[in-house]
């Protein structure tokens, strides 16, 4: 009977399990607590991940006042000591502060000064999520807890937009796979690719640890499987010539290279058996659109790809977490691992050979298509493999230009638009360069250019060093972060990504915690660590400091002058954050009521204009509510006062020309609409306009706003 009662009381293995991980988790937290706040940043970038990925100011300007306040939560919990934090990391703190007050600076110089501070305000949301993660020092499992939260998280998203798609209706189906390329959930297909593979290569690297549960390792492995399948849905060329790289850098640049392979064989192996029904769902249109019986094999196939190598590499962890091999087992295992990377190195540049044919003609096709623009791809095959086809090249053309003409500090942040009008010869109209780097260049110079290659230099040293340290969960945890940060800069260098809140802030957060895991943190070593016991080293005598009164008060005052230009810092940087937002959530609303109560529009839009004096939106949207009513002065005004914003405007600067014109005012018509054709001369609204003119006609308001409306639904 007492045997029985033992029984009953005894906890359950899995209880033990549970109750050992969730003990080790407190302690982490106790001896890291600012890991509380990070935890918190990480969850706003989950959700920044599920809509847009943080893409609108209304969700990542709100957002940053979120992340202002945690480093405000974590600064008065924990504080923060400067001289403790490592030399490289004080180096990049600085370097970046420095980039992001260059970037509010530029609105002085910028032709459209809105743009500028919004630009700005994007810069300085990444400084803050750098510093909250990069600011305090991390044990090994309190980073790998933050880390790993983050990558379950993106891969379940993963599997529940794999789901979602499984589950849609047809007409569903078109809207989220527009065309065979996955929108859902960002809205731009190369954007949902980075998002996934940006968290694939944590959980490649994290699920090589032996420190990690062999559970933990299996889910990592299977979700690198569902990240990288559902990545291939949105067709992102981008993606598929950014991994190649990555791959490189980590075997050239990230120890434990045998275990990598290890882990990436069965890996690539799942990704390799889902890859066909998940490309089919793209290849193979009906009508120009996917079909159910596509979609459904595609996910299916994912799924159980990603489970059976969950499944592979979990039981591969158990078996080593429980056999101890000796050292000879472990120099076989090593060199068969190496003989098999040379084969499967032959086998793929033999495959790639064949696929591609001739490299100097595939590259020369590359080329060839790169410049050409989209009309330069193949008519059929994969997307993926069609030609490199955009009009990427323009935009880069035209950023070199702009930098080469400003070579200083750039034409201000986020000002690329307006630039392109005037000097691009495409039809897009592309708010920014699609390269962080020619974006950093253009927009901020040669200063702005140093000044982020010092802080992001500094930065990969700290986290670089994180990766030499004798910790090998700590080497693992820093490894998959860079990793992570990695991918977002190649991927970033011919895409827009740094517009993308819920891209760019992570990837800082990625590099913090590198950063975080430094091992030149001061008080980095335990009590266990500098020895204990009857052979301990002497601690030193204490000494009494020499006139401690003085020293004292004048480190207190230090302290207090240095407290008050912290908080007016974070009092300018949370209202630089919300007074944006909170225009465009006047303009948001005056966009919903102007229909039906047309003065509390314009009372909103006066309220936006109040809070954000540098941007026209606001007066641009007022007087194009004034043109549907048939309000001419108004209209005219509000034109005007736009102008008086934003001077290079070309669409307040068609319309006062075509008002004129409707007045029967020529000579200012023509003033206006000539200028409106210098900013904007491949439009051929505006260059009709002017014709009409010319020709001595008046421009008939209606007929150009339906135009303009009718051109701004098509893209």
């Amino acid at each position: 009977m007492a045997a029985a009662a033992q029984e009953v009381t005894r906890p359950s293995t899995p209880a033990i399990i549970v109750g050992a991980m969730t003990s080790k988790l407190t302690a982490s937290l106790r001896e890291a607590p600012v890991a509380v706040p990070a935890l918190a940043a990480v969850a706003l970038f989950v959700v920044w991940a599920t809509d847009q990925a943080g893409y609108p100011l209304t969700h990542w300007s709100p957002g940053g006042l979120i992340v202002l306040g945690l480093l405000a939560v974590a600064l008065a919990a924990v504080g923060l000591r400067a001289a403790e934090i490592p030399w490289p990391v004080r180096v990049a703190l600085g370097a970046l502060a420095a980039y992001t007050l260059l970037s509010f600076l530029s609105i002085l110089w910028a032709r459209v000064p809105g743009d500028a501070w919004e630009g700005a305000n994007r810069t300085l949301l990444y400084l803050l999520v750098f510093a909250l993660f990069a600011c305090w020092r991390h044990s090994a499992t309190s980073a790998a807890l933050l880390l790993s939260t983050w990558t379950f998280a993106i891969a379940g998203l993963a599997v529940y937009v794999a789901l979602h798609l499984d589950a849609a209706t047809s007409a569903g189906l078109q809207s989220l796979l527009s065309g065979g390329r996955l929108l859902y959930p960002s809205g731009y297909p190369n954007a949902n690719a980075a998002q996934w593979m940006m968290a694939f290569w944590p959980a490649l690297l994290l699920a090589r640890s032996e420190r990690l549960p062999w559970s933990v390792r299996g889910l990592l492995a299977g979700g690198a499987v569902v990240l990288a399948s559902v990545a291939l849905l949105s067709q992102s060329r981008g993606s598929l010539y950014a991994t190649p790289v990555m791959l490189v850098a980590v075997f050239a640049l990230i120890p434990e290279r045998t275990r990598t392979l290890a882990l990436l064989v069965p890996v690539a192996a799942g990704i390799a058996a889902a890859a066909p029904a998940v490309l089919r769902v793209g290849d193979h249109l009906h009508n120009g659109e996917v079909t159910r019986a596509n979609v459904h094999s595609a996910i299916a196939t994912m799924l159980v790809a990603a489970a059976v190598v969950a499944l592979i590499v979990a039981l591969g962890a158990a078996l080593e977490s429980r056999v101890a091999f000796s050292e000879g087992s472990r120099r076989r295992v090593r060199v068969g691992m190496r003989a098999l990377a040379t084969v499967t190195l032959v086998a793929v540049l033999a495959g790639g050979l064949a696929a591609a044919g001739n490299p100097v003609t595939r590259i020369k096709h590359g080329w060839d298509t790169f410049k050409g623009g989209y009309g330069a791809d193949k008519s059929t095959g994969s997307r993926l493999v069609s030609g490199l086809g955009s009009n990427r090249y323009d935009f880069y053309r035209v950023a070199l230009d702009e930098f080469l003409a400003h070579p200083l500090v750039g034409i201000g942040a986020d000002n690329f638009q307006q630039q392109y009008l005037e000097h691009g010869r495409s039809d897009e109209t592309p708010h920014y360069p699609h390269s962080v780097e020619l974006r950093t260049l253009a927009e901020t110079g040669l200063v702005g250019a140093i000044l982020a290659l010092v802080g992001l230099g500094g930065a990969l040293w700290g986290a670089a060093r994180a990766m030499r340290r004798s910790d090998p969960l700590a080497q693992s945890v820093a490894a998959a972060a860079l990793a992570g940060f990695g991918y977002w800069v190649i991927h970033g260098s011919f895409d827009w990504f740094w517009e993308f809140a819920g891209l760019g802030a992570p990837a800082f957060a990625l590099l913090g915690i590198a950063c975080a895991l430094e091992p030149s943190w001061r008080h980095d070593a335990k009590p266990a660590e500098r020895g204990s016991g009857p052979h301990a080293l002497p601690s030193a005598p204490a000494r009494a400091p020499t006139r401690m009164r003085p020293a004292v008060a004048g480190r207190s005052l230090r302290g207090r002058v240095g407290m008050a230009a912290l908080g007016l810092l974070a009092l300018a940087g949370a209202c630089s954050l919300a007074a944006p937002w909170l225009s465009q959530l006047e303009v948001q609303s005056a966009a919903h009521v102007w229909t039906r109560a047309p003065q509390a529009a314009y009372a909103r839009l006066r309220d936006a204009a109040r809070l954000n004096p540098l941007s026209d939106e606001a007066d641009l949207v007022a007087a194009s509510i004034a043109l549907r009513y048939d309000e001419l002065a108004r209209a005219n005004s509000d034109f005007v006062a736009a102008l008086a914003r934003s001077p290079s405007d070309p669409y307040a600067t068609l319309e006062l020309g075509a008002i004129a014109s409707a007045r029967d005012e020529r000579p200012a018509a023509l003033a206006r609409l000539e200028r409106a054709v210098a900013l904007n001369p491949r439009d051929p609204l505006t260059r009709q306009a002017l014709q009409t003119v010319r020709r001595g006609r008046r421009v008939n308001l209606a007929e150009l706003n339906r135009a303009i409306l009718l051109k701004a639904q098509q893209f």
